[in-house]
């Protein structure tokens, strides 16, 4: 994937709707990788997969990540898989593959071909492999019953291509980092960092430029309540009820109600991709 390169740190934030790439240097400065092509959307790439048939591809099926997944997927919607906010199941002990098509993908394959498209549409700001990368990690992870130690042991998957030293920082710690920049004297700041699968929050004391230490994490806490829940929401109040959730159906001298299984899917991103297999049909 990368070529070694000179001692440069890489920042990754994957999250749950959008990741985006910092490179750092010795100076302590660092600058924002802008992706390339038409639809690049500047230093903002989604987090988002699209499959398709393709026979002129090994395995017989394509992949894009980022907006140009999101181009494939409204050109050919009925022939394509479309999966965002996958990133929701990092720590979910239930979630064991993803079915796409004839194929099935644990969340660090899903992870490897997302970062693949990602360097490939950085161009050559990210050709050279840098000596560390530090990436951000929800202070809670989202689901009902979150394992850290499972989400580590796939992120350490999904990241082992990078060939690098890899540290792991909460989120909203890098917030701090860029505010404390800005400071000319000690502060005690509470950073909030609401996000599409979770909301986190850290207490950081920032001590004085030239300091040692300029952040020292004083505390920390995290809900997985975030954006695509309100969606879930919003979708389950006003949208499903037009589609049938709450209504019945017979079956031979019985009348039973639609199973609500198949709404809470369509309502929540992570698994509604899922859904488009023959079973489901």
């Amino acid at each position: 994937m990368l070529t070694s390169g000179d001692g440069r740190a890489l920042g990754l934030d994957f999250g749950t709707t959008n990741s985006v790439v910092a490179i750092g240097g010795a100076d302590g400065g660092s600058e924002l990788v802008a992706f390339d092509g038409p639809l690049a959307t500047g230093a903002v790439f989604r987090s988002a997969l699209c499959f398709w048939h393709d026979g002129a591809v090994r395995g017989g099926l394509a992949h894009e990540a980022g907006p140009w997944a999101i181009a494939e997927y409204l050109e050919y919607p009925q022939d394509s898989r479309f999966i965002q906010s996958f990133k929701s199941v990092a720590a979910s002990p239930s979630f064991e593959h993803a079915s796409v098509f004839e194929k099935r993908y644990r969340f660090e394959d899903l992870g490897r071909m997302f970062l693949e498209r990602l360097v490939a549409h950085a161009g050559p700001q990210l050709t050279d492999r840098p000596a560390r990368i530090v990436i951000g990690r929800p202070v809670e992870y989202a689901g009902a019953r979150p394992d850290p130690a499972l989400a580590r042991e796939r992120y350490d998957k999904m990241f082992a291509d990078f060939g690098a030293e890899i540290h792991y920082v909460h989120e909203p710690l890098g917030a701090a980092f860029s505010y404390a920049a800005r400071l000319t004297e000690p502060a005690t700041i509470l950073v909030a960092d609401f996000g599409g699968g979770t909301s986190d929050f850290s207490v950081v004391r920032v001590a004085a430029p030239g300091a040692e230490r300029r952040c020292v994490p004083l505390g920390s806490a995290g809900i997985g309540i975030a954006g695509d829940r309100f969606d879930y929401r919003i979708i389950d109040r006003l949208v499903l009820p037009m589609l049938g959730k709450g209504g019945s159906y017979r079956s031979f001298d019985k009348i039973l109600e639609i199973p609500r299984s198949y709404f809470a899917d369509f309502a929540d991103w992570s698994r509604l991709a899922l859904m488009r297999n023959r079973r489901t049909m």
